[in-house]
């Protein structure tokens, strides 16, 4: 695309709209559904996000249409092995992880312990799973008295060390943290090392707002370095130098709250830079779902919101929005910990030339491909991109089908289909049914196109369909939506990307767009014989 001067990358950490199909593997129910939980909170507001047509991503229709902004939407789904704030981030930025980070339900070894204790010269308290406003009110009285640091974990990989600010000062705590994470690497590298200060006396103890998360460095270069290295700014709002371990980032602001991280990027937007800010907005995740506090995050979306009214106004021609999450952390679940789940993707701007409605995405590197392309910057990932066909020939492709159903051979059952296939040179190949006395010689209208597109030599030249559009009905008249047949839908899979073909359908009053993955999920094509 290569028009789009800047890019706004907003994460509501841990805002999932619904169970992926592998929740449970994970841990979790299968009703689980951040949004949706927070939905029933008389607090709850999605005015503005129904404008950038949240409501018209797939498994959120409940939410209701609104879309009065030229946006382009789609549900996502995490392919790595985790639901971490760490994995996420580096999959939204093009890192697939395929094995699970460390994580520790019974604590850390004694191995890490004896090292940590060496380097810091305190003891370690509590060392388990436990809630962060618990293990400090149980074992805040004897750090104040004993000095020794409270170490503790949870669901997630993560070491977090926490300590009163009075004992420990916070740059004192910061720089214990660097020492875990030289000793958490290899077999034990989890992915953050956290700090988590706290004041107060006890037993009315109380975190402060200046955690700090210290990351493993990312593995292979992300969408963050192709910006900088494309000569382009990279600016860090909230934690998100913090998750990447400063990888790729030009500039950094580290933020408290979500409102502070509202207000600084409402600042930027004010300022003149070519590239991206990535924001990270951590009080839904940290402040509400991990504990479990529903009305607390029905009121912190509500003021997303109608933040996000006030922000809009400040983007340009050239500017583009994204606004995604990471996981989630449904505050109903009857754990404190993230949940496995799909996360929606609403992206707004004025030159954005995709897809309307992506449908489910089956990663959420797609999130870098798109920034990428955005910004006209060469990155490879599992990402991809879904380009919307000019109107021209979605209408074209139609009227073109139409005629291929004119001239469809249907002595037997007089269900006439026509089918055109557009590929990316441009060209339209036009296919009808065409039976035969023995039922099973029968062809259909969406094979003869691709037949026609084949003995063209496109395939050898190793050109991609991009989209056909298919009409049917009993003797050539319109009256229903005609899909393609299984063995059709193989044929596709055979040549071209599932998650970007497009198949336009219409009953004669609307038109229907799906992409291949949607008609025929799981599909088998030549990968599988890799």
């Amino acid at each position: 695309m290569a028009d789009i001067k800047r890019v706004f990358l907003i994460v509501l950490d841990s805002l999932g709209i619904g169970a992926a199909p592998d929740a449970e593997v994970f841990g979790d129910v299968p009703d689980c559904n951040t949004l949706r939980r927070i939905s029933t909170d008389p607090a709850f507001r999605a005015d503005t996000v129904r404008r950038l047509g949240m409501g018209e991503i797939e498994g959120v229709e409940w939410l209701g249409k609104g879309a009065a902004l030229k946006t382009v939407g789609m549900r996502l789904r995490e392919k790595s092995r985790g639901k971490d704030t760490t994995t996420g981030h580096w999959e939204l930025a093009g890192i697939v992880s395929e094995h699970p980070m460390p994580t520790y339900p019974d604590g850390f070894p004694e191995e890490v312990l004896s090292k940590f204790r060496a380097a810091t010269g305190r003891g370690v308290l509590c060392n388990k799973p436990y809630s962060g406003t618990e293990v400090i009110r149980d074992y805040g009285k004897q750090h104040l008295e004993t000095g020794d640091l409270i170490v503790y974990t949870s669901a997630d990989s993560v070491f977090q060390i926490a300590a009163h600010e009075d004992i420990v000062p916070v740059e004192q705590l910061y720089e214990y943290c660097r020492m875990a994470r030289e000793i958490l690497q290899g077999e034990h590298g989890v992915g953050r090392v956290i700090a988590r200060p706290f004041t107060g006396e006890y037993p009315n103890f109380t975190r402060t707002a200046n955690r700090r998360d210290f990351s493993l460095t990312p593995p292979a270069p992300t969408m963050l370095d192709a910006i900088k290295d494309a000569g382009m700014d990279v600016i860090g709002v909230g934690k998100i130098s913090d998750i990447f371990a400063g990888q790729g980032i030009t500039r950094s602001l580290h933020t408290h709250s979500n409102t502070e991280g509202m207000e600084v990027t409402a600042g930027l937007a004010k300022e003149d830079f070519h590239g991206l800010c990535f924001v990270n907005l951590v009080d839904f995740d940290m402040a509400y779902g991990h504990r479990n506090d529903i009305s607390g995050y029905a009121k912190a979306f509500a003021e997303f919101d109608a933040w996000l009214a006030t922000f809009l106004p400040l983007l340009g021609e050239d500017d583009a929005l994204i606004i995604t999450a990471d996981h989630g952390c449904d505050p109903g679940d009857t754990s404190t910990d993230h949940t496995r789940e799909y996360v929606p993707c609403m992206m707004y701007g004025e030159k954005l030339r995709y897809a309307k409605n992506g449908g489910t995405r089956p990663t959420f590197a797609d999130v870098a491909a798109h920034v990428c392309d955005m910004l006209g910057v060469a990155y490879a990932c599992e990402g991809k991109i879904d380009r919307a066909l000019p109107e021209l020939s979605e209408g074209r492709l139609l009227d073109i089908a139409k005629l291929g159903m004119s001239v469809a051979y249907t002595p037997y059952s007089g269900y006439k289909v026509g089918a055109a296939l557009l590929d990316e040179s441009g060209q339209i190949w036009r296919g009808c049914n065409v039976e035969n006395a023995s039922y099973g010689a029968t062809i259909c209208a969406e094979r003869t196109a691709f037949m026609h597109w084949a003995q063209s030599g496109a395939a050898m030249r190793g050109q991609k369909p991009l989209a056909i559009a298919v009409v049917g009905g009993k003797d050539g008249v319109i009256t229903d939506f005609a899909p393609p047949c299984g063995i059709c839908r193989q044929v596709m899979m055979e040549f071209c990307d599932p998650d970007t073909f497009r198949i336009l359908l219409t009953n004669g009053k609307e038109v229907r767009s799906y992409t291949l993955s949607q008609l025929l999920p799981l599909g088998f094509g030549p990968s599988k014989l890799d």
